[in-house]
C-alpha cells in the first residue's frame, strides 16, 4: 500500500498591528468643514459658509457646527435601575433595545450644548459620535439642520495582486462548557483545518488554510462562580474544566497551522475595552507552540499586504441596543463612517480611561472588518468613494449555528464551513 504523501501547508507573512491612535475626529472634521462649505455654498448664493461654535450660533443665519453627538433616551437603564432591580420583588422586564420616539439629538462642544432638530434621525445615531452640521438656529432656541457630515471611510492602501488562494477561517462562541458546546461539532472543525478530513480535494483546500482567529467566548464558566462569592474549593476545578478542554482542542490547530486568540466579554480577561489578551498560563498545551497568539480586543493584523480589524462583539452589540438598522453590517459600516470602532464606550460600553489617545479610532481603512458572536452569517463588500472596498463579516456563534467563515486573501470572497452532528432517522 502506497504511503500518504504528507501535506504542505502554504504560509503567509503575518503582522500584528498595535492599536493606539493619536489623532482626533474633531481635527478630522475642521479640516473637511471647508469642503463642505464648497458644496454648499452654490445651494445658499455663493457665500462663504461661517463656522461656529454652539456659543456663537445667531438665530436664521447658516452655519456649520462641529461636536460631539449626544442622544437623550427616555429608556435608557440607569444605575438606580440596577439598584432596584436587586431591591425590587417583582422582576424588572429587560429590554434588549432602547429605542424610544421621544429620543432626541444633542451636539456639544467647548462651549455649550444645542438640541438638535430636521435632518438628523435619532434612531441612526448614538452618544460619541463627532459630526459636522449645516443649518441655523431657530427661534425656539434648537439647531435645524439641514446636511450631516460624518467623517467617511479612512483611506486605504492599495492591495496588491495575490496569484494563488490563501485561506482564513474564523470561528467565535466556541462556549466550551455551556449546554449548547458540542465538543464533535468543534473536532470536526479542527479536523477538516488541519486536513485530517475530507477527500484530496477538500485536504488540497485545507492545506491552504493559512490562519485561524479565534473571536472571543470561547469559554463559559457557570454564572454562579463568577458573582464575586468564594469558590468552594470542591467547585474550583469546576471553573478550569472548560479552559483545560479548549486548551487540548486548541492544541491540535497550532500543532497545524497559526491559531489568533481573541478574548471576549464571557472569557476570563478584563471586562473593560480594549480588552488584554489571555493569559498564556491558561494554554499550558497550546502556548509551547509558536504558531499560537494571543491577541487584544479589538484585534488589528496584517497578512499578506491585507489588513484585518475585528472586534469579539461588544461593540456592534451595543449599538444594537442604541439605535437602529436593517441588519448588523450596516452597524459595522457607520462605526467605519464614523472612525470609530466604540463610539458608545465609555457612556454605554466598558471602556478604559485614555486622557490622551484612544485606542478605537479607525486611521486607515481595513481590507476586511469582521465581528464575532453575531446571530447569523453576514457578508457584504462596501465600497468608498476613494475606491475604499472593505469585505464586512459577522461571524455566527459556532456552539449555536456550527457555522465557521472562510476568507479567500486572494480575492476577499468569503464562503462558510458548516458542521452538523445530527442524523436523519
Amino acid at each position: 500500500m502506497p504511503v500518504p504523501k504528507p501535506m504542505e501547508r502554504k504560509q503567509a507573512a503575518y503582522s500584528n498591528l498595535v492599536r493606539i491612535r493619536f489623532f482626533h475626529p474633531r481635527g478630522l472634521l475642521h479640516s473637511l468643514v471647508d469642503h463642505l462649505g464648497s458644496q454648499l455654498s452654490g445651494r445658499i448664493g455663493g457665500c462663504r459658509m461661517r463656522v461656529t461654535t454652539v456659543l456663537g450660533l445667531e438665530e436664521g443665519k447658516d452655519c456649520i457646527i462641529v461636536g460631539t453627538l449626544y442622544k437623550h433616551m427616555k429608556l435608557k437603564p440607569s444605575i438606580l435601575d440596577e439598584y432596584a432591580k436587586e431591591r425590587s420583588a417583582i422582576p424588572l422586564v429587560k429590554l434588549h433595545n432602547f429605542m424610544h420616539p421621544d429620543d432626541h439629538l444633542i451636539l456639544e462642544d467647548e462651549s455649550g450644548r444645542v438640541t438638535l432638530a430636521g435632518a438628523i434621525p435619532p434612531a441612526a445615531f448614538v452618544t460619541g459620535v463627532v459630526v459636522a452640521l449645516h443649518g441655523k438656529e431657530t427661534s425656539a432656541g434648537n439647531f435645524l439642520v439641514e446636511d450631516v457630515l460624518e467623517a467617511g471611510l479612512p483611506p486605504q492602501t492599495a492591495l496588491s495582486s495575490a496569484a494563488e488562494d490563501k485561506y482564513v477561517v474564523f470561528v467565535s462562541g466556541l462556549s466550551v462548557g455551556s449546554d449548547t458546546f458540542n465538543p464533535l461539532q468543534f473536532q470536526l472543525l479542527i479536523d477538516h483545518v488541519t486536513g485530517h478530513l475530507g477527500d484530496e480535494n477538500e485536504q488540497s483546500i485545507a492545506s491552504n488554510i493559512v490562519r485561524v482567529v479565534v473571536a472571543g467566548n470561547s469559554v463559559h464558566v457557570s454564572p454562579r462562580f463568577v458573582n464575586g462569592q468564594t469558590v468552594a474549593s470542591k467547585d474550583q476545578s469546576r471553573i478550569a474544566e472548560p479552559i483545560k478542554e479548549l486548551d487540548i482542542m486548541l492544541t491540535q490547530l497550532v500543532a497545524s497551522l497559526p491559531v489568533d486568540m481573541m478574548p471576549g466579554c464571557h472569557d476570563p480577561a478584563n471586562f473593560s475595552l480594549p480588552q488584554q489578551p489571555l493569559h498564556r498560563c491558561l494554554f499550558s498545551g497550546a502556548s509551547t507552540y509558536n504558531t499560537f497568539s494571543s491577541c487584544s480586543n479589538p484585534h488589528q493584523f496584517e497578512l499578506n499586504s491585507v489588513q484585518f480589524l475585528g472586534t469579539s462583539g461588544q461593540n456592534i452589540d451595543d449599538l444594537y441596543k442604541y439605535s437602529d438598522a436593517k441588519d448588523k453590517l450596516e452597524f459595522m459600516e457607520r462605526t467605519l463612517r464614523w472612525r470609530h470602532l466604540a463610539p458608545t464606550a465609555p457612556n454605554s460600553l466598558g471602556c478604559y480611561p485614555y486622557t490622551d489617545k484612544d485606542p478605537f479610532l479607525v486611521e486607515s481603512c481595513p481590507h476586511v472588518y469582521f465581528v464575532g458572536n453575531q446571530d447569523k452569517y453576514e457578508t457584504r463588500l462596501l465600497e468608498g468613494p476613494e475606491k475604499q472596498k472593505v469585505r464586512l463579516i459577522s461571524i455566527p456563534r459556532f456552539s449555536e449555528s456550527g457555522v465557521a467563515v472562510m476568507l479567500n486573501l486572494r480575492n476577499l470572497e468569503c464562503s462558510t464551513l458548516s458542521f452538523s452532528t445530527s442524523f436523519d432517522a
